[in-house]
């Protein structure tokens, strides 16, 4: 069987190769990418496929049995994009796709959803087998705010008290590997998040606890902390997004208590001060 990462350059996907290779040959694992040359370190077979060109895809895909889909970066853009990975998959004769999504996609008010919901519809009306990964939030979606709370002495955001049930991205790695690599997951939907939920508030305590600062949560409407990430040196339009998911966080947009993550790996995802300490040995 071969197996095919998309953006396999990327933070996730690097990772989920670094998993793949721990238990498959690597002659049966292939990185798809826009830019072959930043794949050289991966030690797998490097194939060029470009969302956004779908003469690139069908080729590239040539001969995969199962294909990770992992979700493109370009907001407004991503249904189209994967769509192209969709239909190449079927030319080519893809047995397999697994897609990542977003936690709760069918139901979350995140700016993110209608995209990866439209995504997972496509997926499920293309006659292939399919399995859909609803992934949390990312626990580095937040630590990497430590240096700057570190430098101002206060975290920053919106999410009010909203509980947030993130999980490291290697986390999420591992449950695609697993996925991709056993038996029993076609045409099911997992929503997987950490197995502890977290406010900001909290996060700050974290950050205090492990750096011996006083770093305290201050919690701002939207539009200010649109304006402060703004400052901060954010495009509008990503300062905007990033407020606009805090006021979901706060809502309850980034919460489950399902455990399926902690359940498909066989062990307790990794807690928050986990992450906390890798951000603030990284500074």
């Amino acid at each position: 069987m071969t197996i095919a990462i998309t953006g396999a350059t990327g933070q996730l996907g690097r990772l989920v190769i670094q998993q793949l290779t721990a238990t498959v040959p690597s002659a049966e694992i292939v990185a798809l990418v826009r830019s072959p040359e930043k794949a050289a370190d991966l030690g797998v077979s490097v194939r060029t496929a470009d969302y956004t060109q779908p003469a690139t895809l069908t080729p590239a895909l040539a001969g995969i049995d199962t294909l990770l889909l992992i979700s493109g970066n370009e907001i407004g853009q991503r249904t189209a994009q994967h769509a192209n990975v969709i239909a190449a998959a079927q030319r080519a004769g893809v047995k397999h796709i697994v897609y990542t999504s977003l936690l709760h996609a069918d139901k979350s008010s995140l700016s993110l959803a209608p995209e990866h919901l439209e995504t997972e519809n496509i997926l499920k009306d293309s006659g292939l087998s399919w399995t859909i990964l609803r992934n949390g939030w990312y626990s580095e979606n937040y630590t990497a705010a430590v240096p700057s709370a570190l430098a101002l002495g206060a975290l920053y955001g919106s999410a009010g008290e909203g509980k947030i049930a993130s999980a490291p991205r290697a986390d999420y790695a591992a449950a695609a590997a697993l996925i991709l690599t056993t038996d029993g997951h076609q045409d099911k939907v997992y929503e997987l998040a950490g197995d502890t939920a977290w406010t900001l508030s909290e996060l700050a305590a974290e950050i205090s606890a492990q750096s011996s600062r006083d770093i305290t949560y201050r919690n701002l409407p939207q539009k200010e902390y649109a304006a402060a990430l703004q400052q901060a040196g954010l495009p509008v339009t990503l300062a905007d997004a990033i407020a606009s998911w805090d006021i979901s966080a706060s809502q309850g947009a980034l919460f489950d208590n399902g455990h399926q993550l902690s359940a498909l790996l066989g062990r307790p995802t990794r807690a928050l001060a986990v992450s906390v300490g890798e951000a603030l040995a990284q500074r």
